[in-house]
C-alpha cells in the first residue's frame, strides 16, 4: 500500500461574503499557542510571523510534504522524515513560507536534537514560526484541542455576526435609517465610521469628534488605504455598498488600518444593510419623482383646476403662491429631442441640483424630465436679483460637472406671480437654456431678458422662414465652410464696430487696405450694408439667425 502523504484535519472559515455569508476567519497563531495543550511550547524563530492565521492542521510524515500543504496550516512534525536529511531543512522553510503556511511545529530530541542556525536564520529573515512542541503532548490531543477551538471561536464570531447582522436589520424595519446605523456601528468597533456615497458624500457618520475635526466633512475622498478629509490624511477601512452590479458607495471605519475579524464582518454587515436602505431610498425616491414630474407637466399645460394642482403641491412641500422663477438645467451632451415623460436617474443630476436648490429655498420644486432639470424656486430678490441668480444657477452647473463629470446649460426665466403663468416662465428659461448653449457654448447661463433680438427670433416657430431669411440675405456667406465663415466673422466685426474701419482691421489683425478690399467684396454679396442702415439691418438679423441654428424643437415640449 503507498504511504499516506500526511494526516490534515481542517475547519473552513474563509466563507465568502455574500449578503447571507459573514467572514469568519481562523485564529492568530500567537492566540493558538496560548492554548493548554501548547503551554510548554517556544518560539525558536520568525516571531514577527506569529500574526499568522491557523486554519488547518496538518501531521506531516513523508520528506516531500510541499505538494500536500494549503495556505494557513500549521505543520506538525517529529522531524523524522527529515532525520538523515537535516541539510533539507533551509530549502523546506523557504517552500512552506512561499506556500502560505502559518507555522510549522516540531518535537525536538527523538529524531533531531536540535535545528541547524541556518534554518533558525532562514525563518527569522521570513517572518516564518518554528515552534518546539512540548514532549509529552500528543499530536492527536493537539489537533483535538486547537481545531475544537477553532471551531468554537467560529462558532461564537458567527453567532456574534448574526446578532449584529440581525439588529442592523432592525434598524432598516424600523425605518431608521443610516445616521441609526452609522451610529450603532462606531460604537461596536469603538472607531469613528462614515457611510459615503461614491462621489465622496457622506451621507452618514459617527463619532467623527474623535479626529478632532473642525467641523464635520461634507465629503470624504478615498486615497490610496485612507481617505483624506479636507488636508487630513486617515488611514481607514472600507467596504464597498453594493446592490447587485451597483455600487452606492461604501462604509468606512476611520482612524484605522486594520481591524479583527469580527469587527470586518460586522463593517461588511453594516454595508450589506446600507445597500437596502439605498435601495429602498432610491425607489421610493423613483416613484415620488415620477408623481413630481407629473404635476409640473401639468403645470405646463393649461390648468383646468388650480386648487387640485395646489393641493398636490403642498403634499410635496412646494409653495406656488409667491414670487417664482423657471430654471432649466440640461446635460451639454444630452441625446435629442428629449422625452418630455422620459424620468431617468442616470445621470443622477437631481440629487445634486436638489440639495443646493432646497438648502436656498426649502419650498422649492425640482424635477428632472431625461437629460433635463427643471427648478421653480423663489425669485430673487436682491438689489440685482439677475446678477444673483446667475451666480447662483453657475455654482449649480458647477457642482454638477464635479459630481458626475458632466457639463451643463442653464436657463433663467423673468419672475413670475401667478400660477397659470408658470408655464411662460417654464418656456423662456428653455429658450434662453437653448439659445445660450448654441450661441455662448457648452456650460452658458443664459437669462430671458438678456437674450436682446434673440428673444425675439426665438419667438418665430417656423424655422424653415428664419433659415430662407438668413440664406436669402447673407447669399454664399450662409454656407458651412471656411471661407464663409472667415467673412461672417469680418462682417460681425464691421457691425459691432458701428462701421469704423479702422477699429475693425484692429481687431481683426488686418492691413487696413485689405479690410477695403474684403469690404468691396462683402458689399457685392449682401448690399451696401455700409451705407444703407436696412440693409445693415437685415444683415445683422441675418447673422443673429445663423447664430442660432441648432435652436430647434428642443425649445419647446
Amino acid at each position: 500500500m503507498a504511504p499516506i502523504p500526511s494526516t490534515t484535519t481542517a475547519v473552513r472559515t474563509d466563507t465568502s461574503a455574500s449578503s447571507d455569508e459573514l467572514v469568519v476567519a481562523g485564529r492568530p497563531l500567537r492566540e493558538v499557542l496560548e492554548m493548554p495543550i501548547l503551554a510548554g511550547a517556544r518560539v525558536l524563530a520568525g516571531h514577527q510571523g506569529l500574526r499568522r492565521t491557523v486554519e488547518r492542521l496538518n501531521v506531516m510524515e513523508v520528506p516531500d510534504i510541499e505538494p500536500w500543504v494549503k495556505p494557513h496550516e500549521f505543520l506538525l512534525t517529529t522531524a523524522y522524515p527529515l532525520r538523515d536529511r537535516p541539510e533539507e531543512l533551509p530549502s523546506l522553510i523557504a517552500h512552506l513560507d512561499e506556500a502560505g503556511l502559518a507555522g510549522i511545529g516540531i518535537k525536538l530530541g527523538r529524531y533531531l536534537d536540535a535545528l541547524p542556525p541556518e534554518v533558525l536564520q532562514v525563518a527569522d529573515e521570513r517572518g516564518f514560526p518554528i515552534v518546539q512542541l512540548p514532549d509529552d503532548v500528543g499530536f492527536d490531543e493537539i489537533l483535538n484541542e486547537v481545531l475544537t477551538g477553532i471551531l468554537n471561536r467560529q462558532a461564537e464570531e458567527l453567532a456574534r455576526n448574526q446578532r449584529i447582522h440581525r439588529a442592523f436589520l432592525q434598524l432598516v424595519l424600523q425605518g431608521q435609517g443610516l445616521e441609526a446605523l452609522g451610529r450603532d456601528l462606531a460604537g461596536l468597533l469603538d472607531v469613528p465610521t462614515a457611510i459615503v456615497a461614491d462621489d465622496g458624500t457622506v451621507l452618514a457618520s459617527a463619532n467623527l469628534a474623535d479626529l478632532d475635526l473642525a467641523v464635520v466633512p461634507a465629503t470624504l475622498q478615498r486615497s490610496g488605504g485612507g481617505v483624506t478629509i479636507g488636508e487630513l490624511e486617515l488611514p481607514a477601512v472600507a467596504v464597498p455598498i453594493l446592490a447587485g452590479a451597483r455600487r452606492h458607495g461604501h462604509v468606512v471605519a476611520l482612524g484605522v488600518d486594520e481591524l479583527a475579524p469580527g469587527d470586518r464582518a460586522a463593517l461588511e454587515s453594516a454595508a450589506t444593510v446600507a445597500a437596502l436602505t439605498l435601495t429602498k431610498e432610491a425607489e421610493v425616491q423613483a416613484v415620488e419623482d415620477k408623481y413630481r414630474s407629473d404635476l409640473v407637466h401639468d403645470l405646463l399645460r393649461p390648468i383646468d383646476d388650480p386648487d387640485d394642482i395646489r393641493r398636490r403641491a403642498r403634499g410635496f412641500g412646494w409653495d406656488l403662491d409667491r414670487r417664482l422663477i423657471a430654471l432649466v438645467l440640461r446635460l451639454d451632451d444630452a441625446p435629442d429631442p428629449v422625452v418630455p415623460d422620459e424620468v431617468t436617474r442616470r445621470p443622477p443630476i437631481t440629487p445634486t441640483i436638489r440639495h443646493l436648490v432646497t438648502a436656498r429655498d426649502p419650498e422649492a420644486a425640482v424635477v428632472q424630465f431625461s437629460h433635463e432639470v427643471v427648478v421653480i424656486t423663489r425669485a430673487f430678490d436682491d438689489p440685482d436679483g439677475r446678477r444673483d441668480a446667475r451666480r447662483f444657477v453657475q455654482r449649480l452647473l458647477d457642482e454638477t460637472e464635479r459630481t458626475i463629470g458632466l457639463s451643463a446649460s442653464a436657463g433663467l426665466s423673468r419672475p413670475v406671480t401667478e400660477l397659470e403663468d408658470i408655464a411662460d416662465a417654464y418656456d423662456q428659461a428653455s429658450r434662453a437654456r437653448a439659445i445660450g448653449r448654441d450661441v455662448q457654448g457648452r456650460g452658458a447661463v443664459a437669462h430671458f431678458d438678456e437674450l436682446g433680438a434673440y428673444r425675439v427670433l426665438s419667438l418665430v416657430d417656423d424655422r424653415s422662414e428664419l433659415d430662407a431669411f438668413a440664406a436669402e440675405v447673407l447669399g454664399e456667406l450662409v454656407e458651412d465652410t471656411t471661407t464663409a465663415a472667415d467673412l461672417r466673422q469680418t462682417l460681425q466685426v464691421l457691425l459691432e464696430a458701428g462701421g469704423n474701419v479702422a477699429e475693425a482691421a484692429r481687431r481683426l489683425h488686418f492691413h487696413y487696405n485689405t479690410l477695403r478690399y474684403r469690404i468691396d467684396k462683402l458689399s457685392t454679396i449682401v448690399g451696401p450694408f455700409t451705407t444703407d442702415a436696412r440693409v445693415r439691418l437685415d444683415v445683422h438679423l441675418a447673422l443673429l439667425v445663423r447664430a442660432m441654428r441648432g435652436v430647434d424643437e428642443r425649445r419647446r415640449r
